[in-house]
C-alpha cells in the first residue's frame, strides 16, 4: 500500500517594502528637511525598541490579499498621529 502525501503551496505573506532611510526625489532624505530634535525621531527610536512579535504573528497567519504594510511603520504612524492629537484613521490619512 502506497501512502499519498499532499503538499499545499502555502506562501508566507510578507510585508510591503519599508525602508525608513529611503531617499526621495525631493527632498533628498527626511533627515534633510526635519530638524534633529523633531518628534518623529523620538517616536521612531521608541518603536524600534518595542517588542511587536504578537503583531507579526497575527500578520503571518494571513495568506489572502495583498501584503500589509510593515507593523513597525504602521505603529510609528499611529504614535505620531496620536501625539499630534489626531485619532481618526481618515484624518490620519489626510494629515500625514
Amino acid at each position: 500500500m502506497v501512502q499519498v502525501v499532499e503538499i499545499y503551496n502555502i506562501m508566507i505573506k510578507g510585508y510591503k517594502p519599508y525602508n525608513p532611510n529611503q531617499i526621495y526625489l525631493f527632498p533628498p532624505a527626511p533627515q534633510d528637511w526635519l530638524p534633529k530634535e523633531h518628534l518623529v525621531y523620538f517616536i521612531s527610536d521608541l518603536v524600534d525598541h518595542l517588542d511587536l512579535t504578537v503583531i507579526h504573528k497575527v500578520y503571518e497567519k494571513g495568506i489572502k490579499g495583498q501584503p500589509p504594510y510593515h507593523p513597525v511603520l504602521m505603529t510609528k504612524i499611529l504614535f505620531y498621529a496620536y501625539c499630534r492629537g489626531v485619532f481618526s484613521s481618515r484624518k490620519i490619512a489626510t494629515h500625514l
